[in-house]
């Protein structure tokens, strides 16, 4: 069997898409989960520049970042392709994929820690506004990668689960079923399958640490002069 490794954490919606990539494809790999607060030395040897997660260890070479990994695991591995066959809808699909990481994964945890005001106002608006382009691109299809899911629905399946436990940690509500139809009716077909279902994060876990994330992150801006 070629060496595999994934070194991960639970709670990464980043770390997530890859296990889903894996799990799909069939490839066998062991699994590394990290403390990204006491980061260890296997973390620091394959991923000295950024040292995050997720790492892909392939035959004892890493592969950091998460779509770079979808990419790697897809042209690696030819069983249930991930991108589309057009070239054109291959760079599509990277382009959303890019667009939901940059502005709807950090504008969903702007909302989620901007503080109560017009800062959050804004902070909501704006992840409103960018998941009204995902909103477009999933009008009348039941997958973002057709009848089957594919790379960008890995790369956005974050959205029913995290997103949802974004939206309570910061008293806030940001994909409804009126607003974005589409978008949550793909959600909720994506999570219900048996696949993606086993290896979503217990999302008591996943709330336990949004909300460990936002007493910190407000005990910063407390103590600042």
């Amino acid at each position: 069997m070629e060496g595999v490794k994934l070194i991960a954490t639970t709670q990464s919606l980043f770390c997530t898409r890859i296990e889903w990539a894996l799990k799909l494809k069939g490839v066998e790999y062991e699994y590394i989960e990290e403390d990204l607060r006491n980061k260890s030395p296997i973390l620091l040897k394959y991923n000295p520049v950024h040292k995050k997660v997720p790492v892909l260890v392939h035959d004892d070479r890493a592969i950091a970042e998460s779509l770079v990994i979808l990419e790697y695991i897809d042209e690696t591995w030819k069983e249930h392709p991930l991108l589309p066959q057009d070239s054109y809808d291959r760079a599509i699909a990277r382009f959303w994929a890019k667009f939901a990481d940059e502005k709807v994964v950090f504008g969903a945890w702007r909302a989620c820690t901007a503080a109560e005001g017009e800062e959050k106002e804004t902070a909501i608006e704006s992840a409103l506004e960018s998941l009204a382009y995902l909103e477009k691109q999933i009008e009348g299809k039941k997958f973002f990668g057709g009848e089957e899911i594919g790379y960008l629905d890995l790369a956005l399946g974050w959205i029913p689960h995290w997103l949802n436990t974004m939206e309570e940690a910061g008293g806030m509500k940001l994909l409804e079923a009126e607003r974005f139809p589409s978008l949550h009716e793909w959600g909720h077909n994506f999570i219900q399958i048996p696949l993606i279902k086993e290896y979503l994060p217990p999302r008591e876990k996943l709330v336990n640490y949004l909300n460990a994330s936002l007493t910190y992150l407000r005990s910063l801006s407390a103590n600042k002069p």
